[in-house]
């Protein structure tokens, strides 16, 4: 039996897309769970593993005080837990649960589960994020990418080495809760986006396709679900007067929209691996998405969806346009192509053992 530490941000995201890890874990193994306190805390208590508050994890920002602070509680419970090996999620923890689980040399795995915008946008913030990782990951037994090019990305600038890296298929997809369930026989073809309203997830180019597919009458409609990451109310406001689309807001059941829906549409920038493309097209849904890493991976272009290039609102119109004029037959085969890829390469059971394995190796 070993003792296992996981280091995660919140508790949303670890309940959400681990929890079958965690349950596989804590059969043979002692699990303890470092993170603040949240709403879905006891539900990962039910699932065996022991749970030890941070109140001193902040999810954003970059004050050196206060992140040392925080590197220095992690060291603390490292040092009286004494664990085995140690799983850290998402960049905080990757960097400075890194920090002190070098210190106190004990092992550990880092799960890089997207580089973020400050990568891709570069300058001064980049450069800090880069060097941060670079110390925080230098000891790191394995590096979990969900893609192969933010592990490329962090080869090439010599963060980490190449055996550090382990690519997974993102964090996988439950197959039975993300059940299939047939294409629904509308005359109208439903799309829907779900996600944080903000420009990095292409909302700006999908409001300009939609504008154009509206004007053009083609029976559509297009639902969102998600927060504003950014102020986006006019415009939402403006687009639901028009009737152009239909906003939900924030939505703990997302299969329910999905089951409605004919086809999922994320044109991110930038993605880890979109686990909403995963859950859409595991119910049987077509996709539509950018043909980035992250997003590409999840669709088998012209077969189970269509990739679009990034920031083209042009190509995203064609694609749309493109779906929603085929025939029921044929989105439904598309839906069905798309249920296949999932159970193929993302099961999540494949990505928990593979997981396990790399925690007893």
């Amino acid at each position: 039996m070993k003792r296992i530490l996981i280091i995660a941000n919140n508790d949303v995201g670890l309940y959400k897309f681990r929890k079958e890890l965690i349950t596989e874990l804590t059969k043979e193994n002692e699990v303890y769970l470092l993170l603040p306190c949240g709403k879905n805390v006891d539900k990962l208590i039910a699932l065996g593993a022991k749970f030890i508050d941070c109140p001193y994890l902040e999810r954003r920002g970059t004050n050196p005080f206060k992140d040392m602070r925080l590197m220095l509680y992690f060291r603390k419970n490292i040092r009286k837990l004494k664990p085995d090996v140690i799983l850290t999620y998402t960049i905080k923890p990757n960097i400075y649960g890194g920090m002190a689980s070098r210190i106190r040399k004990t092992p550990f795995i880092a799960n890089v589960t997207g580089l973020g915008s400050a990568y891709y946008k570069g300058g001064m913030l980049k450069k800090i994020v880069s060097t941060l990782y670079k110390v925080g990951l230098k000891k790191a037994k394995s590096v979990f990418f969900e893609n192969v090019q933010n592990a490329q990305v962090m080869i090439d600038d010599e963060t980490i080495t190449k055996e550090q890296a382990v690519v997974m298929n993102g964090a996988g997809v439950n197959l039975e809760r993300f059940s299939f369930s047939p294409m629904p026989k509308d005359d109208i073809t439903k799309f829907l986006f779900v996600g944080r309203v903000m420009e990095e997830k292409g909302v700006n180019e999908l409001f300009d396709a939609i504008k154009k597919i509206k004007s053009e009458e083609i029976k559509t409609e297009f639902g969102f679900l998600g927060w504003f990451e950014e102020d986006y109310s006019q415009i939402i406001k403006y687009l639901e007067a028009k009737d152009y689309i239909k906003y939900y807001g924030y939505q703990k059941d997302v299969v329910k929209f999905m089951k409605e829906a004919h086809c999922i549409v994320l044109p991110s920038y930038h993605e880890g691996m979109a686990n909403v493309l995963l859950e859409g097209a595991s119910i049987g849904r077509a996709l539509i998405a950018t043909d980035i890493h992250g997003c590409k991976e999840s669709i088998i272009n012209g077969v189970s969806g269509f990739t679009c290039k990034v920031k083209d609102s042009g190509d995203l119109y064609d694609k749309i346009k493109r779906f929603a004029l085929m025939s029921y037959d044929d989105k439904a085969k598309m839906g069905q192509c798309g249920r296949r890829h999932m159970e193929d390469v993302f099961d999540k059971r494949k990505v928990v053992e593979m997981t396990v394995e790399e925690i007893e190796r």
